[in-house]
């Protein structure tokens, strides 16, 4: 089979090869340019040492060299050269003790962690595939290769991977695969917060992001998210509600679509409808009347965003405009141009640009019970903020068309009344946004400050 790799990779190849050296595409992108999908990257393994990589070409970085990895940069391109090699033992779950390098093709095939990852290729020799990973394709099954066990032994990490993989390309988990990950699943203590948090993330803005439920199902989560697993385990019994939290949840994330988004911001609305409910579990009780309420909720549910967020060491932007949304996603202001207008001014543009999009994800996850009355009113509340957005209506104090220095200059506020009163004119004008003209409003402040603050 023969499959189209860019120019420059095939350069590489070539000059590989002119010098004496076996080189072939390796790994993920001959996996997905088996699938039809554009690689983002191409590595390409070799039987040269680094030494003689580099003696090779002129513009090279050492980005990994004590493995055998040297970044070639070829025009406008940056590829990773690595040697074939053989790994020492793992005693961590996270990094060899010693690399080995070698001079056979199969022996590097070996150490990778599934079949699908496991081939290599180039223009000579066509596809080298010694694990069946092409068939794995076919058959959409994530299968270590060789001994599971020994895999996930030499690198945690690739517990979470299956899942993830199996996320990304729909495909189901092989038995033995599983069943091994799911043994091993303790071992995920043993990886930092950062490659935890890349794999979450990955598997959270996949096209199949509700698979979080087979790594509760194998243990992962209990691991890595435990506050996921009291989701999973928490009834919800009231009529707006036909799941778990946890289902609740896993519907919700699948409710946001990846088309139309760009990746930052599927990865906040992705997170955020992870993390929207998990505070119910904590705020649960139940009624005389056997209903459960949740009370609280959205607040509760922020501070476990934030806990596990910092956990997991999400970076501020994506925090913050998480945590955002989890507070108001609850929000439900009456669908009338005033109060639409304050709630914006609440939650700020950038949480309620996104806010439909979470309730909608949400209420379709929920019964069917006043679902039309619920998505009729978020229609009319989406209607007058594009109305809203359309006319350009005062929403800030920033919006004002006076400000501090117009209440000085007047004699009317100094100090913390300042604020004080350009709160009040805000207040005003999201109610009549006409009466954001100059005049008017030095006029209601010299009413307010009468009203409130002169003797």
């Amino acid at each position: 089979m023969k499959i189209s790799i860019p120019d420059y990779v095939k350069r590489i190849i070539d000059i590989l090869e002119g010098a004496g050296y076996e080189a072939y595409a390796v790994g993920g992108c001959v996996r997905d340019t088996i699938l039809g999908r554009c690689p983002d990257d191409w590595d390409i393994t070799t039987s040269a040492r680094p030494a003689e990589i580099k003696a090779l070409f002129r513009r090279t970085v050492d980005t990994g060299i004590e493995h055998g990895t040297v970044t070639v940069l070829m025009g406008r391109h940056a590829c990773e050269v690595t040697t074939y090699r053989i790994d020492g033992e793992y005693k961590d779950s996270r990094h060899p003790e010693s690399v080995t390098f070698t001079g056979l093709l199969s022996e590097d095939l070996e150490r990778r962690d599934f079949t699908i990852n496991a081939m290599a290729y180039n223009d000579r020799e066509g596809i080298v595939d010694l694990h069946g990973g092409q068939a794995d394709l076919e058959n959409k099954v994530i299968r270590a290769v060789g001994d599971p066990a020994e895999r996930f032994n030499e690198d945690a990490l690739r517990i979470m991977r299956a899942v993830r993989f199996a996320a990304q390309l729909g495909f189901e988990i092989e038995d033995g695969t599983k069943e091994a990950a799911s043994s091993l699943a303790e071992n995920l203590r043993n990886i930092s917060a950062e490659r935890i948090r890349t794999e979450l993330v990955k598997l959270i803005v996949s096209p199949n992001p509700d698979m979080l439920r087979m790594a509760y199902d194998m243990g992962i989560t209990g691991v890595i998210l435990p506050e996921f697993d009291l989701a999973m385990e928490t009834p919800q019994n009231n009529p707006h509600h036909m799941y778990s939290v946890g289902e609740h949840t896993l519907h919700a994330m699948s409710n946001i679509s990846s088309d139309g988004y760009d990746e930052q911001t599927l990865t906040v609305l992705r997170l955020s409808m992870l993390f929207h409910d998990l505070g119910k579990p904590a705020c649960k009780v139940t009624g005389g009347d056997g209903v459960d309420h949740f009370k609280g909720h959205p607040s509760a549910g922020k501070d476990i965003a934030f806990s596990v967020m910092r956990r997991l060491k999400f970076d501020n932007k994506t925090r913050d405009a998480v945590l955002s949304i989890v507070l108001y996603h609850d929000l439900r202001p009456e669908p009338t141009l005033p109060g639409v207008r304050k709630a914006v001014n609440l939650v700020g543009e950038s949480t309620a640009e996104l806010l439909a999009d979470v309730q909608t994800a949400d209420i379709m996850a929920q019964s069917e019970y006043k679902r039309s009355e619920k998505l009729e009113k978020l229609a009319m509340t989406k209607t007058n903020y594009e109305l809203i957005k359309a006319n350009h209506d005062p929403l800030f104090v920033r919006d004002l068309r006076i400000g501090g220095n117009d209440l000085i200059s007047a004699g009317l506020a100094q100090g913390q009344l300042i604020g004080e009163v350009l709160n009040h004119l805000t207040g005003l004008v999201l109610e009549d946004p006409s009466l954001n003209e100059r005049d008017s409003l030095l006029q209601l402040a010299k009413q307010y400050v009468s009203d409130h603050h002169e003797p």
